[in-house]
């Protein structure tokens, strides 16, 4: 069975500093692309098997694009977002189900509570219940349903990996990472997920994030929208306070996170990023990304330096702030 990088392939990537004690340390491996999409920079096993997980989210948004469905805007966003379940992320959801003449029955994800905590203690407080339009996966589900029946395929069983949904979004996968999927796996959401090498999701990525709309092929000018979306609407890929949804605002660049400490990342120059943490810990994962593009030349200093103090990365101690969690380069 394949497994993801052993711990020989992993380099120290950040660090937990506690009192001026380092408590703990995050290890894994990254990938670093120049502008042009060659390999600028690796860290670790970079050519080893890993599930993408949530960081997937951009290819298999851009096989609904090109199954046909109809998407742009915010709902293009959140068609490829793991956002906080606020009631703004609902609504698009809401609208994406409309579009396919469906409801929130026909989603197949999980029931969930906001991620948001302002959402969840409203949510409680009108004595709400988990429903799966919370779940922070709804907005791809919706996509995926719209895909289904915008081909006329059927809704039942789309999570299924021999549905015509998911064959399609494989061979999308295999296209963009110039490989063949290695292991197919069940994702939190329950959609099937993949195992790519980090290096082929980089290159999947950078095609993605440096395609342009006016592009000959349609691929590339719906990656192109899909890049747009997602800089235009930030709020919708992740949500208030989080880290996509900080470093796309702050820095324009494409970025989309996943479960089990993975990133992808890609500045408006091309350069682009790809890691996993082998911990599963993704607390350090956007400032990794985000040092890893400014060594590379691809961002400011100054402007990471800005943008990384407003992500979530102090350690607590009596009420203070004691320590931080941060990138080791």
């Amino acid at each position: 069975m394949p497994h993801t990088f052993p711990v020989a392939g992993a380099v120290e990537l950040a660090v937990v500093e506690r009192s001026g004690f380092i408590e703990s340390r995050h290890a894994g491996a990254a990938v670093v692309l120049a502008p042009d999409g060659t390999v600028a920079t690796t860290l670790g096993e970079a050519d080893a098997l890993i599930l993408p997980r949530s960081s997937l989210k951009p290819l298999q948004a851009l096989a609904f694009l090109s199954a046909g469905a109809s998407l742009e805007g915010e709902k293009l966003a959140l068609s490829t977002a793991s956002h906080t379940g606020t009631d703004r992320h609902v609504s698009v959801a809401r609208a994406i189900l409309e579009q396919a003449g469906l409801d929130e029955d026909a989603l197949a994800c999980p029931a969930a509570w906001p991620e948001d905590r302002s959402a969840r203690d409203e949510l409680v407080r009108e004595l709400g219940s988990p429903a799966r339009i919370r779940m922070n996966c709804s907005g791809k589900h919706a996509a995926m349903l719209l895909t289904c029946t915008t081909n006329g395929w059927d809704v039942e069983g789309y999570l299924d990996p021999k549905h015509p949904l998911q064959v399609h979004i494989r061979e999308v996968v295999e296209r963009l990472t110039g490989e063949r999927v290695a292991a197919t796996a069940v994702d939190g959401c329950g959609a099937p997920i993949f195992a790519i090498t980090l290096i082929g999701l980089a290159r999947a990525v950078h095609r993605v994030a440096t395609s342009s709309e006016t592009s000959p092929f349609a691929l590339h000018r719906n990656a192109g929208a899909l890049v747009r979306a997602v800089r235009e609407n930030p709020w919708a890929i992740d949500g208030p306070g989080m880290d996509d949804t900080i470093v796309i605002e702050r820095l324009g660049v494409f970025a989309k996170g996943g479960a089990e400490g993975v990133m992808v990342m890609t500045a408006p120059d091309g350069t682009t990023v790809a890691l996993k943490m082998l911990d599963g810990s993704g607390r350090a994962a956007a400032a990794v990304a985000l040092r890893l593009l400014e060594r590379a030349g691809a961002l400011q200093t100054s402007a990471v330096d800005d943008t990384t103090a407003a992500l979530s990365l102090s350690v607590s101690g009596g009420g203070s702030t004691v320590g931080a969690i941060r990138p080791v380069f």
